[in-house]
């Protein structure tokens, strides 16, 4: 940690601030988050659909939202952004202590969706902007993972001694904590605009939305990529589920659940740095992508052969350990990419549509994924649902492979007259 640090001190003040808030925000979600699925199946008592179609409009609320979220970044400022879904998600978190129908625990559900939909596009774009050169921008996101990644470590821990008392107390001290993020970031985070946000040479927002929309090689990018968030959306659906499967619930259920995100965060920190520094001397950015992409895939065999009780616990270790892994190859990468393709205009716009068809697809993935748990689990077949997810991964590997070798993962934004810039 003390590398990890000293790296990061290279960076602007404000990059640190915000690396030091996503550890935050991390910690707050993660303390609650992994264990909402076994709140919602096991006290709750909804079904697997049930449970995916929560925690998937949450996601639909977030990352449909994104492209909202980044166009009033670009337009008002990262600032605003930030603060406005800290404040946002406290209120999320609070009303999630109380929610008891699903019609309430979609509302809260969502809310806390459309919070991280105002801030996650301004915190990307704003570390792009403040890095610099793409060589930096790589290295900041990767910081960022780890300080990401480390809240998944630590807010699990967290949330499973507070989820032993009580889940509400659990929702209550995540929303205390993003209330004191708010107040944080109005007093200690510099204002921060873009290069095309709102200084009077914005133009119309025609040619915000002609620029973003006409872009190609991004919408090809962004498709290619959505089964990763699919994949890596599981953590949350598809693994927890299998542990109170295998556990039938209780305190060993409650354990398992954490190990998962405590060894996702593990591998993060630990090999961040070592396998981003590694990747760069060694690939390009498009193979990079594309193998990130198949590890992911590959991933998922290990629960597909695993067995009853602890032994198919410690295959949904090694796919949540893979997980970590392949994403930590991915993440600094893909970030940097979705900056190259939007010509380091309207970058905070791009990740916004970026992540509303990234979020769409995770949406239509967890409906998907919950059938296909309840179906493969009546007719005795357990195996399949992570097949299709290994063949998932597989083939948007190739996907991406076949982006690069055609250039098409290089082609700048054009500029679009006037409006545009």
């Amino acid at each position: 940690m003390t590398q990890v640090w000293a790296r990061a001190r290279t960076f602007e003040p404000a990059v640190q601030l915000l690396f030091v808030n996503q550890f935050s925000i991390n910690l707050g979600f993660y303390m609650l988050m992994p264990y909402l699925a076994a709140h919602l199946s096991g006290q709750l008592g909804l079904a697997a659909w049930a449970v995916g179609l929560v925690l998937g409009v949450r996601n639909l609320s977030q990352q449909g939202m994104f492209l909202v979220g980044g166009a009033l970044a670009d337009r008002l400022g990262y600032k605003p952004m930030i603060v406005a879904g800290c404040a946002l998600r406290t209120g999320g978190f609070a009303a999630l202590a109380f929610a008891q129908t699903l019609p309430v625990l979609i509302a809260a559900s969502a809310a806390t969706g459309l919070a991280g939909a105002l801030f996650n596009p301004a915190v990307r774009a704003y570390v792009a902007a403040e890095a610099g050169t793409p060589e930096r921008r790589v290295e900041a996101f990767a910081l960022f993972n780890v300080f990401y990644q480390t809240g998944i470590l630590l807010g699990p821990l967290v949330g499973l001694t507070l989820t032993g008392v009580d889940f509400k107390l659990t929702c209550a001290v995540a929303a205390v904590l993003f209330a004191l993020l708010s107040v944080v970031q109005v007093l200690r985070l510099p204002v921060r605009k873009g290069d095309a946000a709102g200084d009077g040479s914005a133009g119309p927002a025609r040619g915000q939305w002609r620029a973003v929309f006409g872009n190609r090689p991004f919408w090809l990018f962004s498709l290619a990529m959505t089964g990763s968030y699919v994949l890596s959306f599981q953590v949350y659906l598809a693994l927890p589920l299998e542990v109170e499967r295998l556990l039938g619930g209780g305190t060993a259920t409650t354990v398992a659940t954490s190990a998962l995100f405590v060894v996702s965060g593990l591998v993060a920190l630990v090999g961040q740095l070592r396998i981003t520094d590694w990747c760069r001397r060694t690939w390009t950015r498009e193979r990079c992508l594309a193998a990130g992409l198949a590890l992911m895939g590959a991933a998922f065999l290990p629960p597909a052969l695993g067995g009853p009780g602890y032994a198919g616990v410690t295959a949904l270790l090694l796919c949540a350990a893979a997980l970590a892994a392949a994403n930590a190859v991915l993440y600094p990468f893909e970030m940097d990419t979705v900056v190259s393709l939007a010509g380091e205009r309207w970058v905070a716009t791009h990740y916004g549509l970026y992540n509303t068809v990234c979020g769409v697809g995770i949406t239509a993935g967890n409906l998907a994924m919950g059938a296909l748990l309840d179906v493969a689990d009546d007719r005795g077949l357990p195996a399949v649902p992570w097949l299709a997810l290994a063949a998932l991964g597989g083939g948007c590997a190739l996907a991406l492979r076949s982006l690069g070798r055609s250039g098409r993962l290089a082609a700048p934004v054009p500029v679009l007259g006037g409006d545009a810039a």
